[in-house]
C-alpha cells in the first residue's frame, strides 16, 4: 500500500523531478520482487508519464544550441584617437630633496647682553638688515679710552718736536761758537782749554738733537699703536650691531632680550649638505637663502655615462615639481659628484631651480626629471590605449572596414598623458582608447567618438 501511495503522489505531481526518479527506481525494483501485490497498469502509466515529462527538456536544449550557433555578435562600442607624431625629450626620473642655497648661522663676535631684537621670527630679511643689538656701553668706553691715548700721543709728539727744534738751534749755535773759537785759538787770542770746552758742549747738543729725533719717532709709533686700538674699539663696537649677511628667510630666534652671549663655536650646517642644519651652541639665528634653491638627487651609475655625454654637449635642463603639483619648474643641472657612492652605486647630482614664490621649501621631497636629449618624430598615443597580454603590450588599431586589429607594440617613455610607441603604430592610425574589454581581434567595432592624441591629452590635464 505504501508503494501505491507513492506512485499516486508521483502521478499527481506532488514530488519534484529528482525525487520522482529516485523513488520510481526504488518502486520498480520492489515491483519486480513482488509483482503479484501491485498493479502493472499503474507502473506502465508511471513510465509513460516520466518519458513525457523528459521529452520537452531534451528538445528545448537542442533548440537553444542551434540558436547559439546562429548568433552574430554586435559591433563593440569604442572610443578612438589618432596617433600623433612630435618631438619629445628623453629623461631620467628621480626623487630628490630641496636644499637651501646658503645657510648662515648668526653668532656673536663680542661678549655682552642682548638689548634689542629687530626682526620677527620667520621674516624675510635683506642683506644688511639689523637683527640684534648688544649692549654698547663697554665698547664705547673702550673707544673713548683709545681715542684719548691717541690724543696723548699726539701731545707727546708735539712736545718732542718742540724739544727737537730747541736742541737743534742750540746745536747750531754751538757749532758756530766752536768754529769761531777755533780761529781765535789759532791766532793765540784765547786759551785752547776754552776752545775744547765749547767743542764738548757742541757735541753734547748734537747728541741731544739725536735723542729728540728718536723721541719724535717714538711718539709717531705710539700714535700708530693707539690709532690701531681706536680701530679695534670701533670694530668691536660695530660688532654690537649684528646685521644679516645674506638675503634669506630668518628662522626662529634662539635668544631673547637680556641673554648674555659670547663668541666661540662654529655652525655645523651648510647648504652643500641635504641634512638638516644644526645650530651651534652660541648661535643666535639661522638664515637660509631660498631663491634660487637646490634640488639634490641621485642616479644609478648605469646612467652616468649617458649623463656625462649629454653634459659635454651642453647644460642639461631639469624639471622639478612637488608631489602634489602638476606644473614643473624648469631648472638646470649645476653639479655632478666626482665619485660613485661605494655602498649604493648611486651618483649625487644637484639642480638649481628659481624659487621666487618660495614654492619649494628646504628639506621637502620633490620629483625631478633630468632631460637628456630629444627624439624627433616620435609616435605618441594616449597612455590608456596599450593593454597587456602574455606576449607583451598591444593596442587595437581600427581599420577602414571598422574591424579591430590587435597589434603588438614596443613602448617608450611616458610623456604626460601620452606614451611613446617605438614600434608597431604609424602616425594617423586610429587607436582604441576606451572599450577594449568588448573588442575581439578581427571583430567589428562601432566608433562612438574620434579624437587625436593631443586633444585627448589636453582634456585629461583639464
Amino acid at each position: 500500500m505504501e508503494i501505491r501511495s507513492i506512485k499516486h503522489k508521483i502521478k499527481d505531481g506532488l514530488l519534484d523531478r529528482s525525487r520522482r526518479i529516485i523513488i520510481t527506481k526504488s518502486a520498480d525494483a520492489l515491483s519486480h520482487i513482488n509483482i503479484m501485490k501491485f498493479d502493472q497498469g499503474i507502473t506502465l502509466r508511471f513510465l509513460i508519464t516520466v518519458f513525457a515529462a523528459a521529452t520537452p527538456i531534451v528538445f528545448v536544449g537542442c533548440s537553444n544550441k542551434a540558436a547559439q550557433q546562429g548568433f552574430d555578435r554586435p559591433p563593440a562600442p569604442v572610443s578612438v584617437t589618432a596617433a600623433v607624431m612630435q618631438d619629445v625629450p628623453t629623461y631620467l626620473d628621480a626623487i630628490g630633496k630641496t636644499v637651501a642655497r646658503e645657510v648662515v648661522s648668526i653668532q656673536p663676535q663680542v661678549s655682552g647682553r642682548i638689548t634689542k631684537i629687530n626682526f620677527t621670527d620667520g621674516a624675510n630679511v635683506r642683506k644688511g638688515d639689523l637683527l640684534f643689538t648688544i649692549d654698547t656701553r663697554p665698547f664705547e668706553a673702550n673707544l673713548r679710552q683709545a681715542e684719548a691715548n691717541v690724543s696723548k700721543d699726539l701731545a707727546l709728539k708735539k712736545q718732542a718736536e718742540a724739544n727737537l727744534a730747541k736742541d737743534v738751534a742750540q746745536a747750531k749755535w754751538g757749532e758756530v761758537q766752536v768754529k769761531r773759537y777755533g780761529e781765535l785759538v789759532r791766532g793765540g787770542v784765547v786759551p785752547r782749554e776754552q776752545y775744547e770746552q765749547l767743542r764738548a758742549t757742541a757735541d753734547s747738543l748734537n747728541a741731544t738733537v739725536d735723542a729728540d729725533r728718536a723721541a719724535v719717532h717714538s711718539a709717531d709709533e705710539s700714535i700708530k699703536v693707539d690709532s690701531a686700538a681706536v680701530d679695534t674699539a670701533k670694530l668691536e663696537l660695530s660688532y654690537c650691531y649684528i646685521h644679516a649677511p645674506i638675503d634669506g628667510r630668518a628662522g626662529q630666534r634662539l635668544v631673547d632680550i637680556g641673554n648674555i652671549v659670547s663668541p666661540g663655536g662654529s655652525g655645523t650646517g651648510s647648504a652643500s649638505s641635504s641634512t638638516s642644519t644644526t645650530p651651534a651652541s652660541n648661535s643666535l639665528l639661522i638664515i637660509e637663502r631660498l631663491d634660487p634653491i637646490y634640488a639634490d638627487f641621485t642616479i644609478s651609475q648605469n646612467d652616468l655615462a649617458n649623463v656625462q655625454q649629454q653634459m659635454r654637449a651642453g647644460t642639461l635642463k631639469t624639471e622639478v615639481r612637488l608631489p602634489d603639483a602638476t606644473d614643473p619648474i624648469a631648472g638646470q643641472l649645476t653639479f655632478l659628484d666626482s665619485a660613485v657612492q661605494n655602498t649604493t652605486g648611486q651618483v649625487n647630482l644637484r639642480a638649481t631651480v628659481p624659487n621666487s614664490d618660495h614654492r619649494f621649501w628646504p628639506g621637502r621631497f620633490v620629483n625631478i626629471r633630468l632631460v637628456l636629449s630629444t627624439i624627433h618624430g616620435a609616435v605618441l598615443v594616449p597612455a590608456t590605449a596599450p593593454q597587456m597580454s602574455a606576449k607583451g603590450s598591444y593596442v587595437y588599431v581600427v581599420k577602414q572596414d571598422s574591424t579591430a586589429e590587435q597589434r603588438q607594440v614596443t613602448l617608450g617613455q611616458r610623456q604626460g598623458d601620452l606614451i611613446v610607441v617605438e614600434q608597431g603604430v604609424s602616425p594617423g592610425e586610429q587607436i582604441v582608447i576606451n572599450g577594449q574589454v568588448g573588442v575581439t581581434p578581427g571583430g567589428k567595432v562601432r566608433i562612438e567618438q574620434a579624437r587625436d592624441a593631443n586633444q585627448t591629452s589636453g582634456e585629461a590635464k583639464q
